[in-house]
This record gives structure tokens, C-alpha cells and sequence, in this order.
């Protein structure tokens, strides 16, 4: 089994104490930081290129208050998952314990998704301005 496949389908998910849910997702948050960070590096950067490009080339740059911002929501979405892992054990019991390790990996998914989806808005939006260039 690789590293990988471990990290998103861990096998042996069985916490048994509120505080052990809560360390198997704290273990994983660096993990989800860097993923994010590094997703809105490379997004950050396709959008500069894209605003580069002619026609009506244009520089972003790195706005640090919105991406700060961006950063703390992330964080506060990605603590709603031990949240909602705590609540549904108590609800319904340890024989949902699985959903810990799948509202990690959907949450991560849409995370880093979220993160990139301006990338494809930039690039239709640098294709509009070839049309009305050529059009």
C-alpha cells in the first residue's frame, strides 16, 4: 500500500476517545495546508501569466490580505471535518467511524479544487479577449 493510498484510505481509522478523532485530523492538517498553498501558488501564477498575455496585458500580483483571508476560511471549513466526525459518532455510533477518513478525503478534494478553479475562468476569459480582439 503506498504512502498516498494510506494517507486518504486509512484502514485502521478506529479512534476510540474524542481526543484521538480530533489527532488523527490535526495530523492531516499540514498536509491540507501545504496541498492548498500549493494550489494557490500555482493558480496565483497562471493567473499573472494569463493577465500577461496580450491583448490588454495586465499584472495581478499577490494580493496578501484576500489570500490571508482565503487561507483562514480554509482552516475554519477544514475544522468543521472532526466537528461533524465527532457529532455523527455520537449520533449514530463507532459503526460510522469510516466517515471520518471520507469527509477528509471530500473535503480535501474540494479544496484543492476550489483553489484551482480560477485557472480555467482565466483562461476563457483571456480566450473572450482574443475573440473581441479577432472577433
Amino acid at each position: 500500500m503506498t504512502a498516498l493510498t494510506r494517507f486518504f484510505f486509512d484502514p485502521v481509522y478506529a479512534p476510540r476517545s474524542a481526543w484521538s478523532v480530533i489527532g488523527w485530523w490535526e495530523g492531516r492538517r499540514s498536509a491540507f495546508n501545504l496541498a492548498i498553498g500549493g494550489a494557490g501558488v500555482l493558480t496565483l501564477t497562471v493567473l499573472n501569466l494569463f493577465a500577461a498575455l496580450p491583448p490588454y496585458g495586465m499584472w495581478f500580483g499577490f494580493p496578501l490580505v484576500p489570500l490571508a483571508v482565503y487561507a483562514l476560511l480554509a482552516n475554519v471549513a477544514f475544522t468543521a471535518g472532526p466537528i461533524a466526525d465527532l457529532l455523527i459518532r455520537r449520533a449514530w455510533g463507532n459503526r460510522y467511524a469510516a466517515v471520518g477518513p471520507t469527509l477528509f478525503r471530500y473535503g480535501f478534494v474540494f479544496s484543492v479544487g476550489l483553489t484551482l478553479l480560477p485557472i480555467p475562468l482565466a483562461a476563457a476569459l483571456w480566450a473572450l479577449r482574443l475573440v473581441r480582439l479577432f472577433g
